[in-house]
């Protein structure tokens, strides 16, 4: 069936003559523009309907404030994958199941069976544990951003192998060394670790401590030690691995512990005091090659927490000195921290004090010679091979990330530091020091050109001393009339500063 527009051409063609008359043409023309106005109302009726239909098929947002375990976000998982990304072990539903992370399954299974055995004091334990799980599956479930694709059984069973080897692990390694734990090699232990603290290889804390409360009446070994307290102290190694004291896990805690991620990341956060301990940071602190140049001293304090950064005074007002923990880096990619700034980015309900530190170190550290300083310095401990591989490390965990300026736990510090670094004292000495102290060559030449200048100065004043002291003893009047009919009368051999001379040592006789 031909449409209007074909019509209407058609006509055009088969008779000319109707084509050429006005009236015709006229008439046609509005049929056209009836036809295609009425063509565009039923459109725009139609792309209405969609939206309206598709409106009504979404589901309204449901607000689920016990998230608490997430997808690393994009931009930051494309800058180092393997930081956050499993290779070996899956702990939680985000990569349960995946082909190259089924070895591990064998050794979770070994563990499971350890703390679960039937012959064993907690076989008897394990119909309460299950029941326990079947009662708080939606509550576990919700515990994790987006929905969890597997079945009721497959989810149950995953919740409670990947709990019980949590648990049988840290209560060998805190009773014996790896290599007396059975099916533990020397290799896995630092890679299990690792990929243990990864965010999205995470269980819920309530499930964790409650299957180590119903396994551990019976565990004499230890029953004072309680889970937080084990996995403080399994995971800190990775932080401090060099560290010779391992802090206290808290007994308390003003909020609700989620993971094992969390744990540790509220276990090193910075102790303040006060009502309101963080605020606007207007902007970054200067680099450690500036704040040296500017007369500010850095040192190293083994007594504070990790994160216990302080600015003040060292000898009066005339220098300034930057007190900042030592840190520990073994871990090329950086996991803990990584992994600690994405929970920050996610979650809510907690303060994004690890970010602000990671931006406060990428600002101290712009080059390998900065990372030789702190090190220098005792801050900076690392097994990475050279500076340069710190400095690197240091800035890429920053990128793709947008610093937290309004809640800086560090904002007194870095404004303290660059309201010094403003002064002219600061300035001048900076200057100085950056123009003609760079380098040993640059500072040996400078003190060098001091040195001719100075003696220079020396022997200018021992001259003018000398012949002041000559112009005591001659007649001033003798002085005045040879400098002043001399130069008339004075032959080519002879100058006007010998006749001078001869008539101040002539004085000097009489």
């Amino acid at each position: 069936m031909k449409t209007t527009r074909e019509l209407v051409t058609s006509l055009a063609l088969n008779f000319p003559a109707m084509s050429s008359n006005k009236l015709m043409s006229f008439t046609f023309q509005k049929l056209i523009k009836r036809k295609f106005h009425g063509t565009a109302v039923k459109s725009s009726k139609f792309w209405r309907g969609l939206v309206e239909k598709e409106l009504q098929s979404i589901k309204p947002e449901e607000k689920n404030e016990s998230v608490c375990i997430y997808r690393v976000p994009p931009n930051m998982l494309n800058v180092e994958p393997k930081a956050y990304i499993p290779s070996n072990i899956s702990i939680g539903p985000y990569h349960y199941g995946s082909q190259h992370l089924q070895e591990m399954e064998v050794l979770k299974n070994k563990f499971f069976h350890r703390l679960f055995d039937p012959n064993g004091a907690n076989g008897s334990k394990l119909e309460e544990a299950c029941k326990f799980l079947e009662k708080e599956e939606i509550n576990a479930r919700n515990c994790y951003m987006g929905e969890i694709k597997l079945s009721s059984d497959e989810f149950l069973k995953m919740m409670l192998v990947d709990g019980s080897f949590i648990i049988q692990l840290l209560r060998d390694l805190s009773d014996n060394e790896f290599k007396h734990v059975p099916s533990l090699s020397r290799w896995m232990l630092p890679t299990i670790r690792r990929e243990m603290i990864m965010l999205e290889n995470q269980l819920p804390m309530f499930v964790l401590t409650k299957l180590f409360e119903l396994t551990d009446k019976n565990n004499s070994l230890h029953p004072q030690m309680s889970f937080y307290n084990l996995s403080f102290k399994f995971f800190y190694r990775l932080l401090q691995s060099e560290s010779r004291k391992t802090p206290e896990c808290q007994t308390s805690y003003k909020f609700k512990i989620e993971h094992v991620l969390d744990l540790l990341r509220y276990n090193i956060r910075p102790k303040l005091i006060g009502e309101e301990p963080r605020g606007c940071q207007s902007q970054m602190i200067h680099s450690i090659t500036e704040l040296k140049e500017g007369g500010v001293k850095i040192k190293a304090c083994e007594s504070r927490e990790l994160m216990d950064i302080s600015f003040g005074k060292k000898w009066g007002i005339m220098v300034k000195e930057l007190t900042i923990p030592p840190l520990y880096i073994g871990d090329h990619r950086g996991t803990v921290f990584r992994n600690i700034v994405a929970f920050e980015k996610c979650h809510k309900r907690c303060n994004p004090d690890m970010t602000t530190y990671m931006f406060f170190l990428n600002r101290l550290i712009n080059s390998a010679n900065d990372v030789s300083a702190l090190h220098y310095k005792g801050v900076i401990h690392h097994s990475l091979g050279s500076d340069e591989h710190v400095a690197e490390l240091i800035n890429n965990i920053a990128k793709e990330i947008v610093p937290d300026m309004n809640e800086s736990y560090l904002y007194n510090v870095v404004n303290e530091a660059n309201e010094y670094l403003g002064c002219w004292r600061a300035r001048f000495r900076a200057s100085l020091v950056h123009n003609y102290l760079t380098s040993w060559a640059v500072g040996l030449s400078t003190l060098g050109a001091l040195l001719a200048l100075y003696f220079t100065f020396i022997q200018a004043i021992c001259g003018f001393a000398d012949a002041a002291t000559k112009l005591e003893k001659a007649k001033f009047s003798s002085v005045i009339r040879s400098l002043i009919i001399i130069p008339f009368r004075d032959p080519p051999h002879y100058t006007v500063f010998d006749d001078v001379s001869k008539k101040i040592d002539h004085g000097t006789n009489n």
